[in-house]
């Protein structure tokens, strides 16, 4: 059997993405607690997801202004799939800590702050994909843009949070030159 480059570049992706989907959930958690959430998109919810970035976008800084949300949209518009990882709101109980802000968890929660320690985990497992994706050879980007987008649409109310990371195969990286 004959396989065609763009039979064995698409499953390269989803298998890339899959294991960054694993590596974000075995990264290291504050407490060994974990509430990292991932999904992958792709095709028409990839077109949903870059639509919305580009109405947040406008929504938020005006037609003029918008433009870097219009750029990183039409990255996602263009690469072949995303990588969403996220977290849920929690909070994790570590004495003394402070590191929210605040004197102690049960006052962050009170006041409806964010435990730092989901932060942190977030970053590092977005960190955990990303180095997949870079060891696979997959040309990503973290956009924040992408996930301020996500928090916005019902189908990720289950997160808090949320960092995205398009996926690119071709002949050059899509997030070289971005204008």
């Amino acid at each position: 059997m004959i396989y065609n480059s763009t039979e064995m570049e698409k499953e390269a992706l989803f298998n890339t993405a899959a294991r960054m989907c694993a590596a974000a959930r075995t990264a290291p958690k504050a407490k060994g607690q974990d509430s990292i959430i991932t999904y992958v998109l792709t095709k028409t919810d990839k077109q949903r997801l870059a639509d919305t970035m580009e109405e947040t976008g406008i929504r938020l800084f005006g037609e003029g202004k918008a433009a870097w949300y219009k750029r990183d949209a039409d990255n996602v518009r263009d690469s072949q799939a995303v990588v969403l990882i996220g977290t849920k709101k929690d909070y994790r109980h570590i004495p003394h800590c402070g590191l929210c802000g605040f004197l102690d968890c049960d006052i962050c929660q009170e006041a409806d702050g964010v435990c730092a320690h989901l932060l942190v985990d977030l970053g590092i497992a977005v960190s955990s994909a990303v180095n997949v994706a870079s060891l696979d050879n997959i040309d990503n980007r973290i956009m924040w843009s992408i996930g301020k987008a996500a928090a916005e649409m019902e189908d990720f109310k289950d997160g808090f949070c949320w960092l995205g990371i398009p996926l690119s195969i071709a002949g050059k990286n899509i997030f070289f030159d971005r204008r």
